[in-house]
């Protein structure tokens, strides 16, 4: 991300700032990570990340939609290339009839939005840990598969 210039932007609610954490346990973190909200309350996603209270109504915090919503509001709020967001049921248990261990991550940036739900068990800190090795994995798997930026093209300059 450095090398091209890009910025990140994380938006929290099942990992509760571990994802922010890992990310500025890296030296240099600051170069490219612009900060994070955590949105633990179902109220906060809709006041300050711009999820839709329509969607929270019907289907809940934890679902693909928000999590796209989410990826979306930190990325624009914040001023980020891109935005990252976890939502999920980590236990111990079931919320809003969601099974623990669903899980929703997405990530949006210049090329688009992208969510996965990977299904995770195991005990309530195992499901968030992983949902933080997951989600660096989207980003990091995405970043690498997205052409560089116009600025990032030297070949004309």
């Amino acid at each position: 991300m450095r090398g091209r210039g890009a910025t990140l932007a994380v938006a929290e609610s099942l990992t509760g700032g571990l994802l922010a954490a890992a990310l500025v346990d890296v030296p240099g973190a600051s170069e490219t990570f612009r900060g994070s909200v955590t949105a633990y309350a179902t109220d906060l996603k809709a006041s300050v990340l711009g999820v839709d209270e329509g969607l929270l109504a019907v289907h809940g915090p934890v679902h693909p939609v928000v999590a796209r919503q989410m990826a979306d509001g930190v990325r624009r709020l914040l001023g980020a290339t891109y935005g990252l967001a976890t939502t999920g049921v980590a236990g111990p248990e079931p919320q809003g009839g969601q099974e623990v261990g669903t899980v929703h991550l997405a990530l949006a940036g210049p090329e688009g939005t992208f969510v996965v739900s990977p299904r995770l068990s195991g005990s309530r800190d195992r499901i968030r840990a992983d949902a933080v090795t997951a989600a660096l994995e989207l980003l990091s798997d995405r970043v690498a598969v997205e052409p560089p930026s116009r600025r990032d093209c030297r070949l004309f300059s």
